[in-house]
């Protein structure tokens, strides 16, 4: 299987459809949440709905330079998450970020292993496949916070 067929296979199974490695993915894990569950607080740590906006984030804006766009995320506003007021806000969040995640994996498949190796936008970042490895790796890391916030929220009721 060439390298970006394997690469966006491991996105999608983080993301959409695998159990692979973490025995759930974020569509599994997030599908049954409402918005209540998801903008429970619990002490200070962060809640679900902010989480999925955090990593959908971090999605957008690496997509946005994948499908030839500017680099314009930061760190410091990855947690600025739009309140959620309704099961309508929390469904449009999580249907926003499974369409980028979809597009995303899609935009992997494609490249080819010179684009996979190329700079990501400047040498400092590395290449395009270190900032996918990446963004992996993070997620896969909120991945386990999220179910361990669900866990606290479902033994809560």
């Amino acid at each position: 299987m060439e390298s970006s067929k394997q690469l966006a296979q491991r996105f999608r199974e983080l993301f959409l459809n695998g159990t692979w490695i973490a025995n759930t993915n974020y569509q599994k894990l997030l599908t049954d949440v409402n918005w209540l569950q998801a903008t429970q607080k619990i002490g200070t740590i962060n809640t679900i709905a902010v989480l999925t906006f955090h990593i959908n984030y971090y999605v957008e804006g690496v997509l946005q330079v994948i499908e030839g766009g500017s680099l314009d995320i930061r760190d410091k506003y990855s947690f600025d998450a739009p309140r959620i007021t309704s099961e309508g806000d929390w469904k449009s969040l999580r249907n926003h970020f499974f369409k980028n995640t979809e597009a995303f994996a899609k935009h992997i498949e494609s490249m080819t292993e010179d684009q996979l190796e190329s700079v990501f936008v400047d040498e400092k970042y590395g290449s395009y496949r270190r900032n996918i490895e990446g963004l992996i790796e993070h997620s896969y890391y909120h991945l386990g916070q999220l179910s361990l916030i669900k866990k606290m929220i479902y033994e809560k009721r």
